[in-house]
């Protein structure tokens, strides 16, 4: 691939109302943006180790979640290293099995190196009574935050998109 290179993890169940909030900025990303040939988007479901080629492949991964436990209101925004979410319970742990944390010590003991960050919501509701696609009111009215703060990071880092016209 050659340069540098990125990728972005939209993480959640788009059947289980705000759990979906990662795939909801894929594909608000998406829609919105250009992406340059040396950053990949995926809407992954749940991580898994599947993933470990990309970080052997990129300079930064960058994963995109729902967060409960916080105390803080619906479609708040958060920033935070992948350890933040490891290992532990309550506030900043990640609604999916395997956390980014696990990927990049997966990833150290291969020899891969990649710098990795979470961006995440806190959800309203992630367990409906039954299937139902979409997000609450708040965390749907808070999602252009979130892409904002997946765009703004992007930047940051070397990796600017452009605004589609």
């Amino acid at each position: 691939m050659g340069g540098k290179q990125a990728v972005v993890f939209c993480v959640g169940n788009r059947l289980m109302l705000d759990e979906g909030v990662g795939s909801a900025v894929y594909d608000a990303v998406l829609e919105q943006y250009e992406l340059p040939d040396n950053v990949r988007f995926f809407d992954v479901g749940c991580m898994s180790l599947d993933m470990l080629g990309y970080v052997d492949e990129c300079d930064l991964v960058l994963t995109v979640d729902a967060v409960d436990g916080t105390g803080d209101a619906p479609g708040t925004v958060y920033r935070f290293p992948p350890d933040a979410m490891a290992r532990h319970t309550g506030a900043m742990q990640s609604l999916h099995d395997l956390k980014l944390v696990d990927l990049f010590d997966a990833a150290s003991l291969l020899g891969y190196e990649a710098e990795g960050f979470c961006l995440g919501m806190q959800v309203e509701n992630m367990s409906p009574k039954e299937y139902v696609v979409g997000l609450t009111p708040r965390v749907y009215e808070a999602l252009p935050l979130l892409v904002d703060a997946v765009v703004a990071e992007l930047a940051r880092r070397g990796f600017p998109l452009e605004r589609k016209a």
